[in-house]
């Protein structure tokens, strides 16, 4: 069975548009609590500036979200403005801010009932011992794949432990590595914030 992730994550981003986006991201949050009030607010990028605007607002569900929500928000979203207390004499009404989904990035389950352990002939210098007694161990995380080698040790079993740990580290940095490849996708989508063909679109005051 194919495992859903525990949590989803939604960004919505300002990009890096003027004070009346950010304060179209607050004000598009309270449009999507309503249309999803499990979301609880876990970060926040205020504007340097204004209270109650926000470059970026992200959520996390508390429970599941229907995907056709998903397919409904996601994208640009539109707030015409109908009053400018920003600028009241600035031309422009249309201020446009960005929504994504994404999912949680969850470091595997570390259980050791996960971890496969073989043992080989180590090869190279260090005597008759070394060469003839199996005292390598290769240590595999099953759920990932991922392996190491140790035969640093003579003794088998010191290997084993050390395999262990070598392994502990490699799955920390591989899940290290995919937190900062994620938070590498939200940032280009916020610089990449695409004004036009808005998914949905309010109006009011700002």
């Amino acid at each position: 069975m194919e495992h859903l992730p525990s949590k989803k994550y939604i960004i919505i981003t300002a990009g890096r548009g003027p004070v009346e986006c950010a304060r179209a991201v607050t004000l598009v949050a309270k449009e999507l609590l309503k249309a999803v009030p499990t979301l609880e607010l876990v970060d926040h990028e205020p504007h340097n500036q204004f209270d109650g605007c926000y470059m970026s607002m992200t959520f996390v569900s508390t429970g599941p979200i229907p995907p056709s929500v998903i397919e409904e928000w996601q994208g640009t979203v539109l707030w015409r403005s109908t009053g400018n207390t920003y600028r009241p004499n600035h031309r422009r009404s249309n201020w446009f801010v960005g929504i994504d989904f994404f999912d949680e990035v969850e470091i595997p389950s570390i259980n050791d009932a996960d971890i496969v352990y073989e043992t080989c002939r180590s090869g190279g210098k260090g005597g008759q011992n070394v060469n003839k007694v199996e005292t390598s161990v290769r240590a595999t995380h099953v759920p990932t794949g991922l392996s190491v080698k140790c035969s640093d040790e003579r003794s088998q079993s010191q290997n084993k432990a050390l395999a262990r740990k070598r392994l502990m580290l490699k799955l920390q940095e591989t899940h290290k590595q995919k937190l900062a490849d994620s938070q590498k996708r939200q940032w280009t989508r916020h610089d990449s914030l695409q004004r036009g063909n808005p998914v949905k679109k309010f109006s009011g005051p700002l």
